[in-house]
């Protein structure tokens, strides 16, 4: 039986909520139905002192959801074309986040954090969205265990302008799963 994650699962330290959610399922209901994609790819933002989280630069408009309670969603758009989907995490004011990056959806990879949000139609819409209700956008443990062998650490992508913050091993992949 799926069980929807907690406010209390996100609550936890960022890296530890990072690498647990390889193997976990997210859940998007829509106009289209409802799709659930085994996450595979996953990077952490730990607080206003990593120079790569956007809370590094302090508290915002954009940021403000990171300051608050964990499990919600944090939807942004860069480049003005892609959505980004994060969730946050650890105890309210301390501002931290995992973004979503890439899940497998019936063996099809979803590689990307644009690319998911496009296909799984996630925008600005659902940011600040509590993901702990099970409603439009969540997250489910299905019983997949992903043995720690199996995830890769490596450098956090796209955040070169962070100096040695973006050399931190903060990203999580699920190993073999280049489909």
């Amino acid at each position: 039986m799926p069980k929807i994650l907690t406010q209390a699962y996100f609550s936890r330290p960022t890296l530890m909520v990072a690498r647990s959610l390889i193997g976990k399922y997210l859940v998007r209901e829509s106009d289209k139905g409802t799709c659930a994609g085994k996450i595979i790819e996953v990077e952490a933002y730990v607080g206003s002192e990593d120079k790569a989280c956007h809370a590094s630069k302090g508290r915002t408009a954009r940021t403000e959801v990171m300051f608050g309670p964990a499990g919600m969603a944090y939807v942004y758009l860069i480049y003005g074309m892609y959505h980004m989907l994060n969730v946050v995490t650890e105890p309210a004011e301390f501002p931290a986040a995992v973004l979503i990056r890439a899940i497998e959806v019936d063996g099809m990879l979803i590689d990307g954090p644009g690319k998911l949000c496009r296909e799984l139609r996630i925008d600005r819409s659902l940011h600040q969205l509590d993901m702990t209700q099970g409603r439009s956008l969540w997250f489910e443990d299905r019983g997949t265990k992903v043995p720690t062998s199996k995830i890769g650490t490596f450098p956090r992508i796209g955040v070169d302008y962070a100096g040695e913050w973006a050399k931190k091993p903060w990203r999580f992949r699920w190993l073999g799963k280049d489909l």
